[in-house]
This record gives C-alpha cells, structure tokens and sequence, in this order.
C-alpha cells in the first residue's frame, strides 16, 4: 500500500488534485481499484499536507430487482472511518430490461456518473475521486485513436461547471498491478459485479490488446502517459 499511496500523492501534488477543506466523495463500486482508492484516501489523512474529509458512495444498478449486499463494504467504511451512503437505483432494469440497450456500457456509465455526481453534492462534497489507473488511462487512449481517431484519454482533473464539481483520478500514475498487490496485500473485501457486460466489453477487448502490445514494446503504458504528459494532452 505505501508505493500505492506514493504513485498516489505523486498524481495528487503533480495536479493539484486536493486543497484544504476539500470533502471527497469516493465512487464506491466494490471492485478493487475503488476499495484500494478508498483505503489509500483514507489512510493518507493522516500524512498528507492538505486537510481533507472522505465519504464513499455507492450507486445500487440493482440487478434482477435486488438490492446488492454491500455489508462488507460497509464494514470497510466503519474501519476506516469514512461514512458510506449507498443509492439504490433501478438503473439495470432500465438499461437492460426497458431500453434494451445493445451497447450498454457508456449509456450505464454516463447515467451512474450522473446519479454519483448528484448525491456527492447533496452530501456537501465539492470533490468526486474515482478508482481509474494508469491503465485504463492507456486503455481509453487506444480505444479512442482506434474507435474515433482521437489522440485522447480522460482527464487527471476535470471540473463539472454544470455541477460545480471537480473529479479527481488520484490513481492515474498507478499501475493495475500496484493496484491489485495493495488490495491483496491489505485484504482489502472486493464485491464481485453482476453486470452481464462484465469481461465482455469493449474496453476488455482493448486491455488484452495493450497486454498483447506491452510484451513486443515494454514500458508501453508508461510511454503512452508520458507522451500525453509531454504533448500535454488533456491537461495531462
């Protein structure tokens, strides 16, 4: 976990990702790269030079009508001392019983994104963090420039002016891996999804791609991030 929080403030000072009196809303989702973004947050608390608050919020998609156990969630907040409100939606009958959406996943992302926003502000957060790493960082550039033809990736910070809301990525300069051996390594609980989209995706099919091209060119992930650095590429 400490290299993990290290990569961490690297991203978090490099974008001037957190200020004093900031109260963050963390996008719980149960997956490890949330429960590690969580547990990092929170423990960072205590070192860190800027004095912030931590909330986790959870977003219920609700799939087959059915509230999700999230008990091991909450017994992680109640740990580390972080309170956990969770909204049930009816997302998934929406996206995937009414609409019947034959490409699910931007329209579910778009909508719980929306819905975490909302109650991260009821909340009195000015701040939202989500799990993202350097690899979904590198993933969604080659999504875009194969899919769209963009040169692009998500953006460190970004700032919702509708919602008078910043989202911050404090893992963008973390790797999966580091990810993943600071969950095992702190037995941190992971809430397996239910999502008939799960490992299917298209963003699936683009992280075997980058494993693929990681192996010809080694260091790929870290070449692509530092050329969006370079380029300055959104704010990057």
């Amino acid at each position: 976990m400490q290299k993990l929080m290290s990569r961490m403030r690297a991203a978090m000072e490099k974008y001037e990702m957190i200020e004093d009196g900031d109260r963050i809303a963390v996008g719980l989702s149960g997956g490890k790269d949330s429960v590690a973004l969580l547990a990092a947050l929170a423990e960072m608390r205590r070192f860190y030079p800027k004095n912030y608050e931590v909330i986790a919020i959870t977003v219920d998609m609700r799939f087959d009508n059915a509230d999700t156990d999230y008990t091991v969630l909450e017994e992680l907040c109640k740990r580390l001392d972080v309170p956990f409100i969770v909204k049930r939606t009816e997302l998934a009958d929406i996206i995937f019983n009414i609409r019947k959406e034959s490409n699910p996943c931007s329209l579910c992302a778009k909508m719980r994104r929306g819905i975490l926003h909302d109650v991260a502000i009821e909340n009195g957060c000015n701040k939202v963090a989500l799990g993202h790493h350097m690899d979904d960082a590198v993933e969604t550039f080659f999504m875009n420039l194969l899919k769209g033809g963009n040169i692009s990736s998500f953006f460190p910070v970004t700032y919702m002016s509708r919602k008078d809301i910043y989202i911050i990525r404090p893992m963008v300069l973390a790797s999966e891996s580091l990810v993943a051996g600071a969950v095992k390594h702190w037995n941190l609980p992971v809430v397996k999804s239910k999502c008939p989209m799960d490992k299917t995706s298209e963003r699936e099919k683009t992280k075997e791609l980058v494993r693929t091209l990681n192996k010809e060119y080694p260091q790929l992930r870290e070449k692509v991030i530092g050329a969006l650095q370079r380029r300055g590429i959104d704010n990057w």
